[in-house]
């Protein structure tokens, strides 16, 4: 009874487990059956199969033809095994020779006249088949710049299933990834073009030292959204290894583009005030994706009109806040997401905004119910806050504010003492220390803690937000150079979460 085998990969969240393809061929009436958990999707690969075998020029076989997926429990979800099935069927045919095949996986959704699609989640399966000690993967032509980016695993990329067929008889070649990979310009713009907010100015690069969260409250058109927006071009390029994972995840969320297959810059994800719940920390029917938390690892997530958002969407972040991962059940299995991002909040101080504090018509009740769809759960994990106010109208024409690229140099520089103090503990940044490797690894004077512990006495802050605290004052501390945090940086960080407050 021929018998053929096939391997390919199932993703889940960003981490990918070999699936084992069989096919049986055996008598009986001409028959497709699929087993193993597939879903609606791969169950209709039946009919594209056939019909790209037929028009790649090879025969599908007579008679019964059985394919099994294993691991059986584990669900089958997508088009991506398209390839997979009919380079198996046909290797029980003994229409190609299994020496190539058993080597190697294959990836790919077929066309009906046997061209080869691309699929969301290729980088993360060629991850898993380099880590599972597979030597070659063949991916779609259109995804191998993306396929590309993994080292330590040939891969190659084919047009079409009849490519494929030839590759396997030894009769012609596959493409081979080449080229430099274009360069990634900066996100936003200039840091210079914001003028005045002197104080927002120096909060946003206290944020971009430490990774920490900010909360930017005015009236409209103050410069909260142009400061947020100029938060990434402050932050420093991304490592190897994390633009690998920044682009495996939007490589599952379909977000990837032939220009620029590679994310090597921290991203800036804006979702609006009116998103779901689902989009924002990822979800939906079948294998969850990727939400706008995870879109935004290892970068900037931006939340205009904080408060407009719905009180649910912005509770279902304090975990990724916390944890830098999102965790998601769904029926075809627990999909896990990175989601270590800096949030930065914008919110006008009250439903009617103006200009001026003096000319707001809002009673008091209003404006504490407005800033009160912020919870004090959630701000307290907010570790800035700023209150812009109206500038001069010299500072307008001024010409001194300072470029992102002074600035950011200054950011890389503390940045490179926080990584060098964290190493041992395997953190980069300060916002990511856990509060008890801040307070044992180096703990600070008793002169510099003795506001936060007056604070904590009078109930002022809670544990959480003295070490959120203490955070801030040590990037306060890298961005002037000193060995440790003093007194005046504590206070400078405690000034900052009280602002929000008044």
């Amino acid at each position: 009874m021929p018998l053929g085998r096939a391997h390919s990969v199932a993703v889940t969240g960003v981490d990918g487990q070999l699936v084992e393809i069989e096919a049986d061929i055996g008598q009986g009436l001409p028959s497709v059956h699929l087993v193993g958990l597939p879903d609606t999707a791969l169950q209709e690969s039946r009919n594209r199969v056939r019909s790209a075998v037929a028009n790649s020029g090879e025969k599908w076989p007579d008679g019964r033809v059985v394919l099994a997926l294993s691991p059986a429990t584990l669900p089958k979800v997508g088009s991506v095994y398209d390839l997979a099935l009919a380079v198996s069927v046909l290797d029980a045919a003994g229409a190609v020779p299994s020496e190539r095949l058993a080597k190697a996986v294959v990836l790919g959704e077929l066309a009906l006249d046997g061209r080869l699609r691309r699929v969301r989640g290729i980088l993360p399966a060629v991850i898993a088949a380099r880590n599972a000690g597979w030597p070659t993967v063949v991916v779609p032509a259109p995804a191998l710049a993306e396929a590309g980016l993994v080292d330590g695993i040939e891969v190659l990329g084919a047009a079409s299933l009849r490519s494929v067929v030839l590759w396997l008889r030894g009769e012609g070649p596959l493409l081979e990834p080449g080229g430099a990979l274009p360069v990634a310009a900066p996100v936003g713009g200039d840091l210079s073009e914001v003028v005045g907010q002197e104080e927002a100015r120096w909060a946003l690069e206290v944020a971009a030292a430490g990774g920490h969260h900010l909360l930017l409250t005015g009236p409209p058109g103050i410069g909260k959204t142009m400061l947020a927006q100029r938060l990434p071009g402050l932050l420093p390029p991304l490592s190897e290894s994390e633009a690998l994972e920044v682009t495996a995840i939007h490589s599952m969320a379909g977000l990837l583009t032939d220009a620029h297959p590679l994310i090597t810059m921290p991203p800036f994800v804006a979702p609006h005030h009116s998103t779901s719940a689902t989009a924002m920390v990822g979800g939906g029917s079948g294998l969850a994706r990727p939400g706008a938390v995870s879109c935004a690892h290892r970068g900037v997530l931006f939340l205009d009109e904080a408060p407009e958002v719905g009180s649910k969407i912005l509770e279902a972040m304090r975990t990724p806040l916390e944890e830098g991962e999102v965790r998601i059940a769904r029926r075809d299995g627990v999909a896990r997401y990175p989601a270590r991002f800096q949030l930065v909040l914008a919110a006008n101080p009250c439903p009617c905004a103006p200009a001026r504090d003096i000319d707001c018509i809002c009673p008091p009740m209003a404006r504490r119910r407005y800033l009160g769809r912020l919870s004090g759960p959630l701000m307290d994990r907010i570790d800035i806050w700023v209150q812009m106010r109206g500038h001069a109208g010299a500072s307008l024409t001024a010409d001194t504010a300072e470029t992102s690229a002074v600035v950011r140099a200054r950011v890389a520089e503390a940045r490179a003492r926080a990584k060098h103090r964290w190493h041992q503990v395997g953190w980069t940044t300060n916002a990511e220390v856990p509060g008890h490797l801040l307070r044992q690894r180096f703990p600070l004077p008793p002169e510099a803690l003795a506001p936060v512990e007056s604070g904590l006495r009078l109930g002022r802050l809670s544990a959480r937000g003295a070490d959120r605290a203490i955070r801030v004052a040590w990037s306060i501390c890298d961005l002037r150079g000193a060995d440790k945090p003093s007194a005046r940086d504590v206070m400078q960080a405690l000034n900052f979460r009280q602002r929000g407050a008044s």
